[in-house]
């Protein structure tokens, strides 16, 4: 009978292993909800505001007292409070990256520890900076191009739920866009690329990076051409960067303990 027991013993302590894993996740996922739930809460008051400054560069390009029309009658109160929900959500990215980390981090190496920290605040920062970028630079481009070139006897009237899928499409695509050489840098250290034929696969690179700008911005050569320069030069810094960190990490697994 104790035999019995103790070959139940390890089976018995897996379960509980797991368990208690299960309870770790729920316990993570319910504070990366409540930061979302607390940071849209704090946006609510201001949905208006967030949805006129998002508006803003297109409403500049449009005749003096053009605003924009609601397709259906709650057209005018989804789209802003859609829009306040998603920028909660932007603005919990961190916390929620956070929880993420926490969950795995007991699982990792000091060393895999020790990398993964740079790269994730490295992938928010460079998250937020695309959308920056789109915000910025791109959306006014993009918008002053269109008003311009499109025939007289022809009004826009945008809608507000057609104008904010447009948008988030396009912060969506220049956010995951900017990610490249966090990518690259994990491709490296995982080995299975390396730097060498990275640089080699530039010219295949440049190609499918223009190919993929032209799938996934508006069809003008500006958004297309001011997604792809900046995902060229990011893939160069993530060579370079791949480059240094796996140097890095090869010292240091051959100083001797």
């Amino acid at each position: 009978m104790d035999r019995a027991m103790n070959r139940a013993t390890p089976e018995h302590d897996s379960e509980s292993t797991l368990i208690d894993h299960l309870i770790e996740l729920r316990s993570r996922l319910v504070r990366g909800l409540i930061g979302v739930g607390v940071a849209l809460a704090a946006l609510l008051p201001f949905t208006t505001r967030i949805y006129n400054w998002l508006a803003e560069p297109l409403i500049a390009r449009l005749p003096a007292g053009e605003t924009f029309i609601a397709m259906n009658p709650a057209g005018a109160f989804f789209a802003p409070v859609k829009l306040t929900f998603f920028v909660a959500l932007f603005a919990a990215a961190p916390w929620l990256l956070y929880q993420a980390w926490a969950f795995v981090a007991p699982g990792l190496y000091q060393r895999e520890r020790k990398l993964a920290m740079p790269l994730l605040a490295s992938a928010i920062s460079l998250f937020y900076i695309g959308c920056a970028f789109a915000y910025f630079l791109v959306l006014p481009m993009v918008f002053n191009f269109l008003t311009t070139f499109k025939p007289d006897v022809i009004a826009i009237t945008p809608d507000a739920g057609s104008y904010l899928d447009f948008v988030l499409v396009i912060f969506l695509a220049f956010g995951i866009s900017f990610e490249l050489p966090v990518a690259l840098v994990i491709l490296v250290l995982l080995g299975w690329v390396t730097p060498q034929q990275l640089r080699e696969s530039r010219g295949y690179a440049i190609v499918g990076v223009f190919v993929l700008a032209a799938i996934i911005t508006p069809p003008d050569v500006i958004s297309q051409l001011m997604l792809a320069i900046p995902m060229c030069l990011l893939y160069e810094a993530g060579i370079i960067v791949g480059s240094w960190l796996k140097k890095s990490v090869e010292d240091e697994t051959a100083e001797p303990r």
